[in-house]
Parts: C-alpha cells; sequence; structure tokens
C-alpha cells in the first residue's frame, strides 16, 4: 500500500507506506518434528489489509503466534516496524482475536473484560473508561455493557473480543477466523467494520467471500511456504490454483448465466 502525493507542478507520487511487519526465511517445527513452516518471506506494509488462506493445518495461526512473539521461529527472522520480535515479549501494538472467543473472555462483565488490557497498560482510570467506551462504541456493543460474557452469543463473544483489542490501541489486527462463530447480520457488522478499521490487517480465514469484502491483498500458504501473493480477486479468482490446494474459488467470482435472460 503506497500513499499519494500531489508535487506543487501536479504530478503524483506513490510514496511507500512503513513496513509493518516481515518474516525472512522462517521456518517452525513442533517438538514432534513436525515441520509446519518452511522458508517463509513475508511484507506487510502498515494499513495493509491481507487476507491468508489455505487449508486445515497449513500453518495460518502458527504464523500469527510467530508474530506476536508467543512462538520462537526454529529459523529466519520476525520484525514489527523494524525491530526483531522477541519470544515471550507483550507486544501491545499487536493484537491476536483468536478463533474461540472463550479463550479471550474471562472477567465478570463486558465493559470489565474490555477495561483488562488498558488497565495493565497503566493507564489513568480515566483513560481506561474513554477506551472501552469507544472500544464499545465502535463495535456496536455499548447495551451490553453489565451482561456477563458468558451469557452472550458466539456473535457477542466475538465483538466483545475484538473491543477489547481495540481498547489497546493495537496498531496490528491478526484475526483468526473472525466470522467462525457469527449470523449474518454480525457478520456483517463485522466486515463494515474492518472496512472502516485503520489497523494493519492480516486475517486467517475459510469464509473466502468474506475476504474479498474486507481485503485487497490474499496470500495463499501450503505445505508450510507461500504459494501465490497477489490481489485478492486475482488469486482467489484462480480456479485452477485454488483446486490444486484444497480450496474452492469464491461463488462470487465465479460467471453466472441468467436463464431468463436467454430469451426463451
Amino acid at each position: 500500500m503506497s500513499q499519494l502525493l500531489s508535487t506543487p507542478k501536479g504530478i503524483t507520487l506513490k510514496v511507500p507506506q512503513p513496513i509493518a511487519l516481515s518474516l525472512e526465511q522462517v521456518a517452525f517445527s513442533y517438538p514432534d518434528h513436525h515441520a509446519v513452516l518452511r522458508d517463509i518471506s513475508l511484507t506487510v506494509q502498515e494499513g495493509e489489509r491481507v487476507g491468508l488462506i489455505g487449508h486445515n493445518g497449513c500453518g495460518k495461526t502458527t504464523l500469527f503466534m510467530l508474530l506476536c512473539g508467543m512462538l520462537a521461529p526454529s529459523s529466519g527472522t520476525v520484525h514489527l516496524f523494524d525491530q526483531p520480535v522477541k519470544p515471550g515479549q507483550f507486544y501491545p501494538e499487536v493484537g491476536f482475536l483468536f478463533q474461540d472467543p472463550e479463550d479471550q473472555l474471562f472477567s465478570p462483565s463486558v465493559q470489565d473484560d474490555i477495561a483488562f488490557g488498558p488497565q495493565n497498560l497503566g493507564l489513568s482510570t480515566a483513560e481506561v473508561s474513554e477506551r472501552v467506551a469507544i472500544a464499545m462504541e465502535m463495535t456496536g456493543i455499548t447495551a451490553l455493557a453489565e451482561r456477563p460474557p458468558h451469557h452472550l452469543s458466539g456473535g457477542e463473544k466475538q465483538m466483545v473480543a475484538i473491543a477489547g483489542l481495540l481498547a489497546m490501541c493495537p496498531r496490528i489486527l491478526l484475526c483468526d477466523e473472525p466470522t467462525a462463530s457469527l449470523d449474518m447480520r454480525i457478520r456483517r457488522r463485522l466486515i463494515q467494520f474492518l472496512q472502516r478499521s485503520s489497523e494493519t490487517l492480516l486475517i486467517a480465514s475459510h469464509d473466502l467471500e468474506f475476504l474479498l469484502e474486507v481485503c485487497d491483498r490474499v496470500v495463499l500458504i501450503d505445505e508450510g511456504q507461500v504459494i501465490a501473493d497477489g490481489r485478492a480477486r486475482t488469486v482467489m479468482g484462480d480456479q485452477a490454483l485454488m483446486e490444486a490446494h484444497g480450496l474452492e474459488k469464491p461463488h462470487s467470482l465465479i460467471p453466472h448465466l441468467d436463464p431468463h435472460h436467454d430469451g426463451v
């Protein structure tokens, strides 16, 4: 992604955005010697919206855990904003939305859950309250403030988990299957929210239609390697490529003939 600038003579220049994250020849294996990632090199500029696609077990979640320091690469380097990621270190500029929101919700009320992160940043009570209020408004869950999270629907829990991340004011959002527990109404709300967001987004999902609406770029991973990296509609519109790696071309990218307009 580049920022457009106009010169005094009216010439438009593209100025590259800062690099938000990068992986250079990253490999990772679990203790059972199962190699999950092999030679992954990937760069994402600040403000980009990137979808990660691939069949179950291809390494998408592992890649996210490497990016936020939850795991250490077997080899290669991981950087956030030009700084090396140190395993085990907390990075408040990165928000990681787990696939199951139950893994992120544990407080007695929604507002307490959202406040947990900012409170641990050492912010004042007033600033924590302000962040909580803004995050709830942004995600449309203000009316749920006093509700216990475990009494909410799956979609509501997901929006509370997102609000908890937003209250930390991250610069990067890593979302692992964010639509898995959403009904159509909440899914549409999430799409609209992400379309308006300014954070750098990396979204791993099997919901390819969702990625088409939110992401400009898609990275296809298979056998622990980057197979394709390009415009979302171009990569996912390549039926032979998608089928070769256990995926289907999104329905909306398949031409349809309307029999009612055949002159019959």
